[in-house]
């Protein structure tokens, strides 16, 4: 192990990076029409997966959840469609705003705010 980093360098997050800023550059900037629209969306593909690694906030998404008696989305979505939320509207709204901004702020920075 090197350092904090058990795969030694470099880290999954930075050769995602990299790829993804290969294609963004040099792919897009050699090619048109469809493969450069591909590149792109793979370039925004492991831009999501790079932040996905370097999250350090899922554990906001679990204690909203938690706060509400669940375990995961999957609970809290069933019990939604069971009707066994009414009666706490403000909860789970502001559980539903912590676990769609953690979302967010994933796939989309910026439409989060």
């Amino acid at each position: 192990m090197t350092g904090d980093h058990p795969y030694g360098r470099s880290t999954a997050a930075e050769l995602i990076a990299a790829v993804a800023e290969f294609l963004e550059t040099e792919v897009r900037t050699a090619t048109s029409g469809a493969v450069n629209f591909h590149a792109l969306v793979a370039a925004n593909a492991l831009r999501i997966v790079e932040r996905e690694l370097l999250d350090e906030s899922p554990g906001a998404t679990r204690a909203a959840l938690a706060a509400l008696g669940f375990t995961d989305e999957s609970e809290l979505a069933e019990a939604i469609r069971a009707g066994r939320l009414d009666g706490r509207e403000a909860e789970l709204m502001s559980c539903l705003r912590t676990v769609v901004g953690h979302r967010l702020a994933i796939s989309h920075p910026g439409y989060d705010r």
